[in-house]
């Protein structure tokens, strides 16, 4: 194992994730999970009480991620394999937070699938719900808007150590909630804070 990846493995990446909102018995998915290098630390926080599921549509980058969570003892991880539809097959309002971490290569602002996804994160988001995503190789702002569209609010920017291609590096996340509104309402609400200031 590389020596940035043990770091990560044994203590960087829990706190980084912590940082980020994620708390035991939780429900979490980690959207294009690769390897599990997010997966495995969420695991250990969210404890047997909660979930992560993990999904990806390499089967072989899941194969191994469930052997490292057999060997760590890890079992509140549930594998969901694709073969990169865009549908994310949880139930309605059943999923505490959604990890999208360098997943835009494949889904960049501007593509439909892009708004596609964020509407299945919505649909399988709890009311209030945590959505946390590295905008890495995309225009942040571009990304940030995206996702605003598609009913969630800009929570917070974490900044810190993050994992990419097995490498520690200086990174962030943004973070949003899931709005509670009706997206018919959500619009005008946006309209009416605005018209005070």
């Amino acid at each position: 194992m590389k020596d940035d990846l043990r770091k990560w493995l044994e203590g960087i990446g829990e706190r980084f994730l912590r940082k980020v909102g994620i708390r035991r018995g939780q429900v979490v998915l980690d959207f294009g999970c690769g390897l599990g290098n997010y997966t495995i630390p969420i695991a250990k926080i969210v404890g047997s009480e909660g979930i992560v599921y993990a999904l990806d549509k390499d089967a072989r980058s899941l194969d191994k991620l469930m052997r490292r969570a057999e060997l760590e003892g890890l079992r509140n991880i549930r594998r969901i394999d694709t073969s990169g539809e865009v549908e994310i097959k949880l139930s309605d309002n059943s999923v505490d937070v959604v990890l999208l971490y360098d997943i835009f290569w494949y889904f960049p602002p501007g593509d439909p699938k892009l708004k596609k996804l964020l509407t299945e994160v919505y649909r399988i988001s709890k009311p209030g719900a945590l959505i946390s995503v590295l905008p890495k190789h995309v225009d942040p702002i571009r990304l940030k808007d995206e996702v605003e569209d598609t009913g969630f609010k800009l929570k917070n920017k974490i900044s810190g150590i993050i994992i990419h291609d097995g490498v520690l590096e200086e990174g962030y996340v943004l973070n949003f909630i899931k709005s509670t509104l009706p997206s018919s309402l959500r619009n005008v609400e946006c309209w009416k804070t605005r018209s005070k200031t």
